[in-house]
């Protein structure tokens, strides 16, 4: 019940209809209009996907009415409420299953009980986590060997074991829950999830084989999950400019090839003014043309105390900040585009990769972290900025000497242009990987005819009983 988590399944669904498989979307009522937004622009050639909307009981949660959708949780206590809420949805779903008799249930891994209501249908569930091979096998042996609890500090390095890679992480790095070992609502819910994928079909996994082909192998076969590559999706998502768009494709279209940085944090991180602040500053003395969005409307009349006096008049040429909402993957693959600041949530860290955009990683929360090392660390596509600590939503203070440093290095010299050769050598593997033939696409066609199969196998067996 998150954006980052419903785009890239409203995606998905895309690419099952586009292999001619019918699909309908559960939801709610208030996530339902841009969902039904996005379906609406399928191609007619597609299979019809249809929209199951189902009430939420904020009520029965003790949510206030309009929260449905972690974008509108401000506060830990509310966010609890929320997951009680999706928990409710057992009987409700188990009647859409028996209204829309389904081959098969994806569900979000927050939805573990949705393994249950599959199974009492017979019908196969599927799990979708919405990052990569890399970060789950990172949180695997982080569970199952806790190396974080043999270090003396919190900032002393330790090696996450058993990967085919040497990986350091530190305490501050891993979520509270983690490194305190706290055991609360949401810590329940993930040991929960856990024991339901081993109940489960399987793993949807939005990645490509040839980024991660070693942790694609070492969750199959060492973690044991069975899983299947159907990404990036993010060429399965409308592309189409829209009337909104003008302004910052028109700024796009005045630059040179590979000559603006975007600046973005995703839908869920909250900055504060003082860090917004350092941002500005950092950008501006980098000296680089920089596109920024900030989930922040303009309030007229009123002084923006993140805003430097004067700042908007002296960027006018070099700089563009984009308040609300902002066409992300339009912009990545501008061609003026050549770098990318991001919180190293998945989603943008794919849609990076997938336009060949090398990045400045900034990880704040979730398994940011983890993200960041497979793109500095490994895929040597990124360089940090310098972040140490984990802080759910509003993410560890960065000082603009380090975003300062951190954006020439991506953006000027050798090792930038090194970078952008192996960024953009990934984004073509990413876009074979979806066409026909391709690892992504051929995983897909392996799964549907798994699922035919399975249903093939089950009425045999219920007509031999």
């Amino acid at each position: 019940m998150a954006p980052g988590h419903i785009l890239p399944v409203v995606n998905m669904v895309k690419l099952f209809a586009s292999r001619g498989v019918k699909a309908t979307i559960v939801t709610t009522p208030l996530n339902a209009p841009s969902i039904a937004k996005s379906i609406d622009r399928i191609p007619s050639t597609f299979p019809k996907i249809d929209l199951k909307i189902l009430t939420f009981p904020s009520k029965e949660a003790g949510l206030a009415e309009g929260i449905e959708n972690v974008h509108s949780v401000t506060d830990r206590e509310t966010y609890i409420k929320l997951l009680k809420a999706t928990s409710l949805f057992q009987r409700p779903l188990g009647e859409a299953m028996q209204e829309l008799r389904p081959h098969a249930l994806v569900a979000d891994v927050f939805f573990p009980w949705a393994t249950d209501v599959a199974s009492k249908y017979g019908i196969p569930r599927l799990i979708f986590h919405g990052t990569s091979f890399f970060s789950m096998c990172v949180a695997e042996s982080l569970a199952k060997h806790k190396p974080h609890k043999n270090v003396q500090s919190d900032t002393e390095q330790f090696i996450v074991p058993g990967l085919p890679d040497q990986i350091n992480l530190t305490r501050l790095q891993l979520s509270d829950d983690t490194r305190l070992g706290m055991e609360n609502d949401v810590t329940k819910l993930l040991t929960r999830a856990k024991e339901m994928e081993e109940r489960s079909f399987g793993i949807l996994v939005n990645s490509f084989y040839e980024l991660e082909p070693a942790y694609a192998d070492h969750y199959r076969d060492v973690v044991g999950n069975k899983a299947w590559t159907v990404g990036p999706v993010t060429f399965c998502g409308d592309r189409a400019p829209r009337e909104d768009n003008q302004e910052c494709l028109t700024w796009l279209n005045r630059k040179n090839p590979n000559s603006v940085v975007f600046c973005c944090f995703g839908t869920s991180t909250r900055l504060s003014d003082s860090q917004l602040y350092e941002i500005a500053m950092g950008l501006e003395a980098s000296g680089q043309q920089f596109i920024w969005v900030v989930r922040r409307e303009k309030k007229n009349g009123v002084e923006e105390k993140w805003l430097p006096e004067g700042y908007e008049e002296r960027i006018e040429e070099k700089g563009l900040i984009l308040r609300g909402w902002a066409p992300q993957v339009l912009i990545l693959n501008h061609e003026a585009v050549g770098g990318f600041v991001t919180h190293c949530g998945w989603n943008s860290v794919l849609e990076g990769i997938s336009a060949g955009v090398p990045m400045v990683a900034w990880p704040v929360f979730a398994e940011q972290f983890y993200n960041e090392k497979l793109i500095t660390d490994l895929l040597g596509i990124g360089v940090g900025v310098g972040c140490q600590k984990w802080v759910a939503l509003v993410g560890d203070f960065v000082r603009r000497e380090k975003i300062e440093k951190a954006v020439k290095e991506l953006m000027v010299g050798e090792k930038a242009e090194e970078m952008r050769k192996r960024a953009k050598a990934l984004g073509e593997k990413a876009s074979s990987a979806v066409e026909q033939g391709g690892s992504s696409y051929s995983d897909t066609s392996a799964l549907i005819e798994e699922l035919k199969n399975y249903r093939t196998l089950e009425n045999a067996s219920s007509h031999q009983m």
